[in-house]
């Protein structure tokens, strides 16, 4: 089995620390909040012992990469800044971009904005979503009110005190209550006990999720704090106004979809008829599976299942 290294590039003004394994293509994997490179754990042995190049960094705000102080520095066109900075820095001209939770949105952008540097994009959980007609966090706000995650997340501080109180309970509370095998698919409204609080939480960890993974990002978390990773839902409005020229435009490179019908964003409201959609905002859409009794932590809960996709996707390019 291929090993697993680490180390730091610089990446669109940033140190970034990436961990990857094998060789061959490459295959970029980014991750979702409140997550970090160790989300990819399965994928990485898995693409490295078929013959590619799996790297997998902590995004900007994540782990140990940095995480600038300034609000504004999270918007998209930084996210995606630091994907092609981190293709240039592996000395590459071209990579499959795969994303899970926030890193599909990247993914997604990344084909959008630089399609002659996206081999291949993969999305897990998120589908794409074309620019709307009004602000994101506006409409969320209008729509689902200031319980909703998204919109409690704005205020810079507030949701920091709750999820920096206890980091262990927050972590267990997101991976076990946005899975499959909670009792119910959460809301993701904010409770009278906050938004951990509103979450399920288990006597016993399931099986895909250990007291090693728990240990892992707890750690990160306790370090770094949940500042940067929040300041990601903060600029949702000012991406949107950013992304105006590309109103109506279409995600052209060949690209996979998958998401779990337990999953939280499939069943906002709209989502699975998003997801049924998909091929008219990706036209080259070559593969889309929603699997039964998954929840949002796909490539975590169903690794099996996601890397064959993944491989099966990546070999037919």
């Amino acid at each position: 089995m291929a090993e697993t290294t680490h180390r730091v590039v610089e990446s669109n003004g940033i140190q970034m620390h990436i961990a990857e394994a094998g060789e061959g293509p490459l295959v970029l994997l980014l991750h979702g909040f409140p997550e970090g490179w160790y989300s990819w754990r399965h994928q990485l042995a898995a693409l490295a012992g078929a013959g590619f190049h799996a790297v997998a960094p902590d995004q900007r705000g994540y782990g140990r990469t940095d995480a600038p102080e300034e609000i504004e520095r999270y918007s998209m066109f930084h996210l995606v800044g630091d994907v092609v900075g981190l293709l240039h820095a592996l000395g590459e001209r071209q990579a499959v971009v795969v994303g899970h939770d926030w890193g599909a949105p990247v993914a997604w952008n990344t084909a959008l904005y630089r399609p002659d540097l996206v081999r291949g994009v993969a999305a897990l959980s998120v589908p794409r979503r074309g620019r709307g007609s009004h602000p994101p966090i506006d409409v969320m706000r209008h729509a689902l009110g200031e319980r909703f995650y998204q919109v409690y997340f704005q205020e810079p501080g507030v949701a920091e005190r709750e999820l920096e109180h206890d980091v262990r309970r927050t972590i267990t509370a997101f991976l076990y209550g946005a899975s499959g095998d909670a009792p119910t698919v959460s809301d993701m409204m904010v409770g009278e006990d906050g938004l951990v609080g509103a979450l399920s939480t288990p006597d016993q960890l399931p099986g895909w999720l250990t007291e090693a993974d728990i240990d892992h990002f707890t750690a990160e978390f306790e370090r770094t704090g949940f500042r940067g990773a929040l300041n990601w839902y903060r600029t949702q409005n000012l991406s949107w106004e950013l992304s105006a020229p590309w109103q109506g435009a279409l995600v052209t490179p060949p690209a996979l979809f998958m998401v779990g019908d337990r999953d939280v964003v499939y069943n906002f409201p709209g989502g699975p008829e998003t997801v049924a959609g998909l091929k008219s905002t990706v036209p080259d859409l070559r593969h889309s599976a929603v699997l039964t009794g998954c929840g949002h932590w796909i490539q975590q809960e169903r690794p099996q299942e996601v890397n064959e996709a993944l491989l099966d996707f990546l070999r037919k390019l």
